[in-house]
């Protein structure tokens, strides 16, 4: 099995190095050999078609206009799998900014709770604006299991054959990104 996948990302790395060189087929092939894995995680990953659809639509639309900055061809999928984690995340965060922003209207009519209070929501955003920039700090598998599990709302199992690692992988960047992040932020995070 490993022969095979050695072969496939060689063959895939031909085609990248073609495509860096402005082979339009080189690249129409690298879509069509990595579609539907890609289509498949945006769609677990954001729960809705529509959404994924434009999902997959950007995440090939920034490989192609950005795979000559891709120094190591022989990663093509790892490249591609974090431009589809970043497309996918950036998507979802948006949704609940809409999603809430809508919310907020109704909510300023009817409901004088600490949502509808101006300061509340400041506090909120400020608090998210914190939690993104630790994240930041992690390593790039701790930020990817932390950001799977909560904004994807994925599995364990699923996590892993993402992240192309054993679920026990995916447990120990899961429990080592928690304890950073409440060593950056204090416990009332996590």
């Amino acid at each position: 099995m490993g022969n095979k996948i050695t072969a496939d990302r060689t063959y895939m790395a031909a085609l990248v190095r073609r495509a860096q060189e402005n082979d339009s087929d080189a690249f129409a092939e690298l879509y069509a050999l990595t579609y539907e894995a890609q289509y498949a995680f945006t769609r677990k990953y954001l729960r809705d078609d529509y959404y994924a659809q434009d999902a997959i639509q950007e995440v090939y639309i920034a490989a192609l206009k950005n795979i000559k900055k891709l120094k190591e061809p022989f990663y093509f999928n790892t490249w591609l799998r974090q431009i589809n984690l970043r497309v996918c995340y950036d998507m979802a965060m948006e949704r609940k900014r809409r999603s809430a922003s809508g919310d907020k209207e109704l909510e300023i009519v009817v409901d004088k709770s600490a949502t509808s209070n101006p300061e509340e929501m400041v506090f909120k955003i400020l608090e998210h604006e914190k939690l993104t920039q630790a994240l930041m700090q992690l390593s790039v598998k701790e930020r990817n299991a932390i950001i799977l599990k909560y904004t994807g709302n994925m599995s364990l199992n699923d996590i892993a054959d993402y992240m192309e690692c054993s679920i026990s992988s995916v447990t120990r960047y899961l429990n080592r990104g928690y304890k950073e992040l409440r060593e950056m932020l204090g416990t009332g995070y996590f």
